[in-house]
């Protein structure tokens, strides 16, 4: 189950809030909450690299750093689309609201990995890092976003103190996404020369979690399902990240 080349390694987690403003956002922080606890039951180290939130409440991404045996054989589940349903807490009419948050996973390469990367394939930007206030403001443009070109990656870190340290940070997460990449290309090709496998589709809406009118989280590749929400977003994930390594692997 945990046997691809990349399974064994650390790993970054990214969330995206979709479109929908508060809702979207509250459902990111959410399942924030959902991974950190997921994590820290599994014994990996969990750091923020990136964070930045909500106009009024939640969080628009987050970007985790987990380190630990396996962190992306388990967590690589978890990428695509999670869909909320529910009747929202920021609504005065009551009335019944859908939400979407993207998740991605990627894997730490180790050093020793050569990924060639053309300093003219790089745009950078640097912005000023959103902080908690008070003496934390930072007042200096040492956040920075690193843009790929030839591919459309885009990451960003704001946890470091210098701009130098968010370039380092930057430039390892962006390798370690175009080694991904690479992997699952060369990976892709195999399976056409060895027959059909269950595809993997990163970007489709792959589980639901539905408050109202019936409560159900249902996983829309695997099937499996619970109405015990407060467990699964308390972290208790294992179950669909089992039965999706048994049929994906």
């Amino acid at each position: 189950m945990l046997s691809h080349e990349l399974d064994s390694n650390s790993c970054y987690l990214s969330i995206n809030a979709g479109a929908g403003g508060t809702e979207s956002c509250d459902w990111a922080q959410i399942l924030a909450r959902m991974y950190e606890r997921y994590a820290n039951k599994k014994g990996w180290k969990v750091s923020v690299i990136d964070k930045v939130s909500g106009d009024v409440v939640g969080i628009k991404s987050i970007t985790f750093k987990f380190e630990g045996d396996f962190a992306y054989g388990y967590s690589k589940s978890e990428k695509g689309v999670h869909r909320l349903v529910r009747i929202s807490p920021f609504d005065a009419a009551k009335k019944r609201h859908t939400s979407f948050a993207s998740v991605d996973v990627t894997p730490i390469i180790e050093d020793d990995i050569e990924i060639e990367i053309k300093p003219d394939d790089l745009r950078i930007d640097t912005f000023r890092a959103s902080g908690a206030g008070g003496q934390h403001v930072n007042v200096t443009d040492s956040a920075v976003r690193m843009t790929h070109i030839p591919t459309g990656i885009v990451v960003t870190s704001q946890s470091e103190r210098s701009q130098v340290q968010n370039r380092q940070t930057c430039l390892q997460i962006l390798k370690s996404k175009l080694y991904e990449k690479e992997v699952f290309e060369r990976q892709e090709k195999l399976s056409k020369i060895g027959g059909e496998k269950k595809k993997i589709e990163w970007g489709s809406q792959i589980r639901s979690y539905v408050f109202q009118p019936y409560r159900l989280i249902k996983d829309a590749r695997t099937k499996v399902e619970t109405s015990n929400i407060e467990s699964v977003l308390d972290g208790n994930i294992e179950e669909f990240v089992k039965v999706y390594l048994k049929e994906y692997s």
